[in-house]
Protein backbone atom coordinates (compact mmCIF):
# COMPACT_ATOMS: atom_id res chain seq x y z
CA UNK A 1 0.00 0.00 0.00
CA UNK A 2 1.35 3.46 -0.82
CA UNK A 3 2.20 5.17 2.49
CA UNK A 4 3.15 8.73 3.38
CA UNK A 5 6.45 8.80 1.45
CA UNK A 6 4.90 7.38 -1.73
CA UNK A 7 1.98 9.82 -1.58
CA UNK A 8 4.32 12.74 -0.91
CA UNK A 9 6.56 11.72 -3.83
CA UNK A 10 3.46 11.54 -6.02
CA UNK A 11 2.37 15.01 -4.86
CA UNK A 12 5.78 16.50 -5.58
CA UNK A 13 5.87 14.84 -9.00
CA UNK A 14 2.48 16.25 -10.02
CA UNK A 15 2.98 19.82 -8.84
CA UNK A 16 5.17 21.11 -11.70
CA UNK A 17 2.68 19.85 -14.30
CA UNK A 18 -0.74 20.47 -12.73
CA UNK A 19 -0.43 23.48 -10.43
CA UNK A 20 -2.41 26.44 -11.85
CA UNK A 21 -3.66 24.28 -14.71
CA UNK A 22 -7.36 24.06 -15.57
CA UNK A 23 -9.21 20.77 -15.82
CA UNK A 24 -10.60 20.48 -19.34
CA UNK A 25 -12.71 17.45 -18.50
CA UNK A 26 -12.88 14.19 -16.59
CA UNK A 27 -13.60 10.63 -17.62
CA UNK A 28 -14.87 8.16 -15.02
CA UNK A 29 -14.95 4.54 -16.18
CA UNK A 30 -16.29 2.91 -13.02
CA UNK A 31 -19.14 3.88 -10.66
CA UNK A 32 -17.16 3.15 -7.52
CA UNK A 33 -13.81 2.37 -6.02
CA UNK A 34 -13.78 1.87 -2.24
CA UNK A 35 -16.69 4.34 -2.15
CA UNK A 36 -19.08 5.42 -4.84
CA UNK A 37 -17.62 8.13 -7.03
CA UNK A 38 -19.77 11.25 -6.54
CA UNK A 39 -22.49 11.68 -9.12
CA UNK A 40 -21.90 14.55 -11.51
CA UNK A 41 -18.21 14.78 -10.65
CA UNK A 42 -17.17 15.12 -14.29
CA UNK A 43 -19.38 18.17 -14.84
CA UNK A 44 -18.35 19.68 -11.49
CA UNK A 45 -14.62 19.49 -12.26
CA UNK A 46 -14.71 20.79 -15.82
CA UNK A 47 -13.23 24.27 -16.05
CA UNK A 48 -11.85 24.39 -12.51
CA UNK A 49 -8.20 25.34 -11.95
CA UNK A 50 -5.93 23.30 -9.66
CA UNK A 51 -4.64 25.96 -7.29
CA UNK A 52 -2.64 23.60 -5.06
CA UNK A 53 -1.99 19.94 -4.33
CA UNK A 54 -1.68 19.13 -0.63
CA UNK A 55 -1.33 15.92 1.35
CA UNK A 56 -3.08 14.84 4.54
CA UNK A 57 -1.93 11.44 5.72
CA UNK A 58 -2.27 9.20 2.66
CA UNK A 59 -4.82 11.45 0.93
CA UNK A 60 -3.92 13.78 -1.92
CA UNK A 61 -5.98 16.97 -1.80
CA UNK A 62 -6.46 18.86 -5.05
CA UNK A 63 -7.56 22.43 -4.36
CA UNK A 64 -9.92 23.12 -7.26
CA UNK A 65 -10.49 26.84 -6.72
CA UNK A 66 -11.97 26.11 -3.29
CA UNK A 67 -11.73 29.76 -2.30
CA UNK A 68 -13.71 30.85 -5.36
CA UNK A 69 -16.78 28.64 -5.28
CA UNK A 70 -15.07 25.36 -6.17
CA UNK A 71 -13.96 22.63 -3.80
CA UNK A 72 -11.51 19.84 -3.13
CA UNK A 73 -10.88 16.57 -4.91
CA UNK A 74 -9.73 13.97 -2.38
CA UNK A 75 -7.81 11.01 -3.74
CA UNK A 76 -6.56 7.90 -1.91
CA UNK A 77 -4.47 5.29 -3.70
CA UNK A 78 -5.72 2.38 -1.59
CA UNK A 79 -3.77 -0.88 -1.74
CA UNK A 80 -2.64 -0.86 -5.36
CA UNK A 81 -3.40 2.54 -6.84
CA UNK A 82 -1.04 4.81 -8.77
CA UNK A 83 -1.27 8.08 -10.67
CA UNK A 84 0.38 8.57 -14.05
CA UNK A 85 0.73 11.60 -16.29
CA UNK A 86 0.17 10.36 -19.82
CA UNK A 87 -0.26 12.01 -23.26
CA UNK A 88 -3.92 12.83 -24.07
CA UNK A 89 -4.18 10.14 -26.77
CA UNK A 90 -2.90 7.25 -24.58
CA UNK A 91 -5.37 4.31 -24.64
CA UNK A 92 -6.74 3.30 -21.24
CA UNK A 93 -5.91 -0.10 -19.79
CA UNK A 94 -8.18 -2.50 -17.94
CA UNK A 95 -7.54 -0.98 -14.53
CA UNK A 96 -7.40 2.70 -15.58
CA UNK A 97 -10.55 3.96 -13.90
CA UNK A 98 -10.40 7.77 -13.91
CA UNK A 99 -8.81 10.43 -16.15
CA UNK A 100 -8.47 14.11 -15.33
CA UNK A 101 -7.87 15.82 -18.65
CA UNK A 102 -5.72 18.94 -18.88
CA UNK A 103 -4.68 20.89 -21.96
CA UNK A 104 -1.30 19.19 -22.32
CA UNK A 105 -1.58 16.00 -20.25
CA UNK A 106 -3.92 13.50 -18.63
CA UNK A 107 -3.75 12.47 -14.98
CA UNK A 108 -4.74 8.79 -14.94
CA UNK A 109 -5.72 6.77 -11.88
CA UNK A 110 -4.91 3.08 -12.11
CA UNK A 111 -6.22 0.84 -9.32
CA UNK A 112 -6.32 -2.93 -9.99
CA UNK A 113 -7.91 -3.79 -6.62
CA UNK A 114 -10.26 -0.78 -6.49
CA UNK A 115 -9.48 -0.02 -2.84
CA UNK A 116 -8.70 3.60 -3.60
CA UNK A 117 -11.07 6.52 -3.23
CA UNK A 118 -12.08 9.58 -5.23
CA UNK A 119 -14.23 12.04 -3.28
CA UNK A 120 -15.43 15.62 -3.60
CA UNK A 121 -15.71 18.25 -0.88
CA UNK A 122 -17.60 21.46 -1.66
CA UNK A 123 -16.17 24.69 -0.27
CA UNK A 124 -12.93 25.77 1.37
CA UNK A 125 -12.76 23.83 4.66
CA UNK A 126 -11.57 20.41 3.53
CA UNK A 127 -10.43 19.42 7.03
CA UNK A 128 -14.08 18.89 7.98
CA UNK A 129 -14.56 16.08 5.46
CA UNK A 130 -15.38 12.88 7.35
CA UNK A 131 -12.43 10.88 5.96
CA UNK A 132 -9.98 13.51 7.26
CA UNK A 133 -11.59 14.60 10.50
CA UNK A 134 -10.42 11.61 12.56
CA UNK A 135 -6.83 11.47 11.35
CA UNK A 136 -3.94 11.74 13.77
CA UNK A 137 -0.85 13.91 13.80
CA UNK A 138 1.44 14.30 10.78
CA UNK A 139 4.83 12.74 11.63
CA UNK A 140 6.69 15.38 9.61
CA UNK A 141 4.90 18.28 11.28
CA UNK A 142 6.46 20.57 13.85
CA UNK A 143 4.17 19.20 16.56
CA UNK A 144 5.42 15.62 16.25
CA UNK A 145 8.28 14.81 18.60
CA UNK A 146 9.26 12.43 21.38
CA UNK A 147 7.47 14.40 24.08
CA UNK A 148 4.23 14.25 22.08
CA UNK A 149 4.61 10.49 21.54
CA UNK A 150 5.33 9.93 25.21
CA UNK A 151 2.23 11.87 26.31
CA UNK A 152 0.00 10.21 23.71
CA UNK A 153 0.91 6.67 24.80
CA UNK A 154 0.67 6.78 28.60
CA UNK A 155 -2.51 4.65 28.68
CA UNK A 156 -1.69 2.58 25.60
CA UNK A 157 -0.84 -1.02 26.50
CA UNK A 158 -0.69 -2.21 22.88
CA UNK A 159 2.67 -3.08 21.32
CA UNK A 160 4.34 -0.02 19.87
CA UNK A 161 4.64 -1.22 16.27
CA UNK A 162 0.91 -1.66 15.46
CA UNK A 163 0.23 1.57 17.34
CA UNK A 164 2.58 3.51 15.05
CA UNK A 165 0.47 2.26 12.14
CA UNK A 166 -2.80 3.48 13.66
CA UNK A 167 -3.85 6.50 11.57
CA UNK A 168 -5.96 7.79 14.45
CA UNK A 169 -2.72 8.43 16.34
CA UNK A 170 -0.09 9.10 13.65
CA UNK A 171 -0.79 9.15 9.93
CA UNK A 172 1.02 7.47 7.09
CA UNK A 173 3.92 5.64 8.73
CA UNK A 174 2.99 2.21 7.37
CA UNK A 175 4.53 -1.20 7.83
CA UNK A 176 7.93 -0.71 6.19
CA UNK A 177 8.61 2.61 7.88
CA UNK A 178 7.42 1.52 11.32
CA UNK A 179 9.75 -1.50 11.20
CA UNK A 180 12.73 0.51 9.99
CA UNK A 181 12.16 3.35 12.47
CA UNK A 182 11.94 0.97 15.43
CA UNK A 183 15.13 -0.73 14.30
CA UNK A 184 16.95 2.61 14.03
CA UNK A 185 15.71 3.52 17.53
CA UNK A 186 16.65 0.12 19.01
CA UNK A 187 13.12 -0.49 20.28
CA UNK A 188 11.43 -3.88 20.07
CA UNK A 189 8.14 -3.89 18.12
CA UNK A 190 6.74 -6.05 20.93
CA UNK A 191 7.35 -3.52 23.69
CA UNK A 192 4.16 -2.05 25.15
CA UNK A 193 3.75 1.60 24.25
CA UNK A 194 3.28 2.75 27.83
CA UNK A 195 6.51 1.02 28.89
CA UNK A 196 8.78 3.17 26.72
CA UNK A 197 10.56 6.07 28.39
CA UNK A 198 10.38 9.69 27.32
CA UNK A 199 14.06 9.58 26.30
CA UNK A 200 13.55 6.54 24.07
CA UNK A 201 10.49 8.16 22.49
CA UNK A 202 12.63 11.15 21.59
CA UNK A 203 15.03 8.80 19.81
CA UNK A 204 12.09 7.06 18.10
CA UNK A 205 10.50 10.30 16.91
CA UNK A 206 13.80 11.38 15.37
CA UNK A 207 14.14 7.95 13.73
CA UNK A 208 10.64 8.17 12.26
CA UNK A 209 11.25 11.60 10.79
CA UNK A 210 14.65 10.56 9.40
CA UNK A 211 13.26 7.32 7.93
CA UNK A 212 10.37 9.07 6.22
CA UNK A 213 12.66 11.80 4.88
CA UNK A 214 15.08 9.19 3.50
CA UNK A 215 12.19 7.31 1.88
CA UNK A 216 10.90 10.46 0.19
CA UNK A 217 14.40 11.23 -1.07
CA UNK A 218 14.61 7.67 -2.48
CA UNK A 219 11.29 8.04 -4.29
CA UNK A 220 9.40 5.86 -1.82
CA UNK A 221 9.26 2.07 -1.84
CA UNK A 222 8.07 -0.06 -4.73
CA UNK A 223 7.11 -3.46 -3.33
CA UNK A 224 4.20 -4.33 -5.65
CA UNK A 225 2.22 -1.83 -7.70
CA UNK A 226 3.41 1.64 -6.72
CA UNK A 227 5.05 3.77 -9.42
CA UNK A 228 5.82 7.48 -9.73
CA UNK A 229 3.72 9.79 -11.87
CA UNK A 230 6.31 9.34 -14.63
CA UNK A 231 6.25 5.54 -14.35
CA UNK A 232 9.49 5.20 -12.36
CA UNK A 233 9.86 3.05 -9.26
CA UNK A 234 10.89 3.88 -5.70
CA UNK A 235 14.05 2.31 -4.28
CA UNK A 236 13.94 2.80 -0.50
CA UNK A 237 13.13 -0.90 -0.01
CA UNK A 238 16.60 -1.75 -1.32
CA UNK A 239 18.23 -0.07 1.70
CA UNK A 240 16.02 -1.55 4.43
CA UNK A 241 17.89 -2.89 7.44
CA UNK A 242 15.22 -5.38 8.59
CA UNK A 243 12.04 -5.13 6.51
CA UNK A 244 11.67 -8.14 4.23
CA UNK A 245 14.98 -9.62 5.46
CA UNK A 246 13.81 -12.50 7.66
CA UNK A 247 16.68 -14.93 8.28
CA UNK A 248 19.30 -12.56 6.91
CA UNK A 249 22.02 -11.01 9.05
CA UNK A 250 21.27 -7.88 11.06
CA UNK A 251 23.48 -5.04 9.75
CA UNK A 252 24.60 -4.24 13.31
CA UNK A 253 25.12 -7.58 15.09
CA UNK A 254 25.02 -10.14 12.24
CA UNK A 255 22.40 -12.21 14.08
CA UNK A 256 19.34 -13.36 12.06
CA UNK A 257 16.49 -10.92 11.50
CA UNK A 258 13.23 -12.36 12.82
CA UNK A 259 9.75 -12.16 11.27
CA UNK A 260 6.53 -12.36 13.29
CA UNK A 261 2.89 -11.42 12.75
CA UNK A 262 1.36 -8.43 14.54
CA UNK A 263 -2.21 -7.26 13.94
CA UNK A 264 -2.31 -9.27 10.73
CA UNK A 265 0.89 -7.73 9.30
CA UNK A 266 4.45 -9.01 9.04
CA UNK A 267 6.92 -7.46 11.46
CA UNK A 268 10.68 -7.70 10.96
CA UNK A 269 13.17 -6.94 13.72
CA UNK A 270 16.40 -7.92 15.39
CA UNK A 271 15.72 -9.43 18.85
CA UNK A 272 19.32 -8.67 19.91
CA UNK A 273 19.49 -5.01 18.89
CA UNK A 274 15.88 -4.06 19.64
CA UNK A 275 14.79 -4.21 23.26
Amino acid sequence: MPELPEVEVTRQGLLPYLSQQSIVGALVRTPRLRHEIPAGLQARLAGLRVDAILRRGKYLLFDCQSAFGGGWLLLHLGMSGSLRLVPPDTPAGKHDHVDLVFAQTVLRLRDPRRFGALLWHEGAQVESHHVLAGLGIEPLSDGFNGDWLYSATRIRRAPIKPLLMDARLVVGIGNIYAAESLYQAGISPLRKANRISRERYRVLADAIRATLAAAIAAGGSTVRDYVHSDGGAGCFQLSCAVYGRAGESCPSCARPVRAIRQAGRSTFYCPHCQR
